[in-house]
């Protein structure tokens, strides 16, 4: 991550395009600094500032090029946000991680530029700098 995020501004999201949603099934966290933390998984509905674009990869070769947008630290507008309930402590130690999956449901991120999944500061926590990843269907 280039940037820590907030109670309000995502460390991280998953980004729908306009034309299909996807389906997250597993997010993990890991904390890269020796302060303990706390992290919410939220979703979105609008579109905030979000930091640069992360490039990802596919887990089949064969399949089309992913089309939702995984970005890093929102930098000043707050997107809209929902508490989907999914929280964490990261102990105060590098390498303290967690991992969500979300069964076969998984977490829905409709079609739409505005729309996605993303972690943010829980419970009044300052967050730390993150490595993260999504798991997801397009």
């Amino acid at each position: 991550m280039t940037g820590v995020g907030s109670a309000t501004l995502p460390a991280c999201a998953l980004h729908s395009p306009a034309g299909s949603g996807g389906t997250v099934r597993e997010i993990g966290v890991t904390n890269t600094t020796a302060t303990a933390c706390d992290v919410k998984v939220v979703r979105l509905s609008t579109a905030g500032t979000p930091g640069a674009t992360i490039t990802v990869d596919k887990q089949n070769p064969d399949s089309a090029a992913a089309a939702m947008v995984l970005v890093q630290a929102y930098s000043s507008t707050a997107p809209t946000i929902a508490d989907l309930g999914y929280r964490c402590s990261l102990g105060a130690a590098i390498g303290s991680g967690f991992v969500w999956t979300f069964g076969d449901a998984g977490l829905r991120s409709p079609a739409g530029t505005t729309n996605g999944i993303g972690l943010i500061a829980a419970d009044g926590s300052t967050l730390q700098i993150l490595q993260f990843y999504f798991v997801w269907d397009e």
